[in-house]
């Protein structure tokens, strides 16, 4: 079996090039600047507070919100408090979309990517600058390589031996899994949880490997399974590219991999992380 590392252009593009590409100055000065500008708004509302109040008016909490309506937002709090909350929510916002045009979502496994939003949603992110940009995303380009096949070696760990199609040595023509299906009196559809999440990391991985763009959570495989399942709720088989899929009223789902010598490449990274375990050709 060919040794692959995912230093191979078509397995895995240079996605700096993107982060390049977008100016990292124009984003934290635009930052910077509204941020000031939302300062000076806040200090222009106490001042305004306090002139109201003066004359009886009350203040901006008060004659600037709804008729019965207390909930409010960060500027009406007090200044650093207010500041301290929008920063980090613009914050969260930028990264956000600094990490969608990167690219490196792409890369990253269900459980990559709900770390690193469950990260942003800390109080203790990193702010906006051109070295926490740069530094980040350095990271996070130099460890893509270690992401993309913890994501394949999951996938592989979530198989039950109890099905003599799942090899404990490799993946094999095809694999079968529990739970990616529920039926009832209505027929077919599709569940939710991790099995879900695994096939959508298994098309990902099959379509880097594949050297194709990824297709977004909007298009992925489960998107369109479940879509096939919606408008045919007695059928139990699904096709694309990568897949051909039956499912059971039990649950269980048997998928038979259409691209064999992407799934060589799957049991490459499989062989190098179980090197004591393996043998070097499978």
């Amino acid at each position: 079996m060919s040794q692959l590392t995912l230093t191979d252009p078509e397995v895995l593009t240079d996605h700096t090039d993107v982060i390049c590409s977008t100016s990292i100055e124009r984003i934290v000065t635009g930052r910077n600047a509204a941020l000031a500008e939302i300062e000076m708004l806040i200090q222009q509302l106490d001042d305004i507070s306090m002139l109201t109040r003066s004359i009886g008016g009350k203040t901006a909490l008060d004659w600037a919100m709804k008729q019965d309506f207390r909930c409010g937002g960060w500027l009406m709090e007090k200044r650093e408090t207010a500041m301290k909350a929008i920063t980090r929510n613009l914050d969260r916002s930028i990264w956000r979309e600094l990490m969608k045009k990167s690219g490196m979502l792409s890369l990253m496994d269900a459980e990559a990517r709900n770390q690193w939003y469950n990260s942003l949603e800390k109080d203790d992110i990193p702010a906006i600058s051109e070295e926490n940009i740069l530094n980040t995303f350095e990271q996070l380009h130099l460890s893509k390589g270690d992401v993309f096949e913890r994501g394949a070696i999951n996938v592989f760990k979530g198989l039950s031996w109890d099905y003599k199609s799942n090899s404990p040595c490799k993946f094999g023509k095809k694999i079968i899994v529990t739970g990616l299906v529920k039926y009832d009196l209505w027929g077919f559809r599709l569940s939710w949880g991790w099995q879900r999440d695994r096939l959508a990391d298994l098309e990902r991985m099959l379509m880097i490997l594949d050297g194709k763009p990824v297709p977004d959570n909007r298009a992925d495989v489960t998107r369109r399974l479940g879509d096939h399942i919606h408008e045919n709720r007695h059928s139990n088989h699904y096709e694309d590219e990568m897949f051909a899929i039956k499912y059971f009223q039990k649950g269980t789902a048997h998928i038979v991999f259409k691209r064999p010598e992407l799934v060589d490449k799957l049991n490459d990274i499989i062989a190098r992380h179980y090197l004591g375990a393996l043998p070097n050709k499978l």
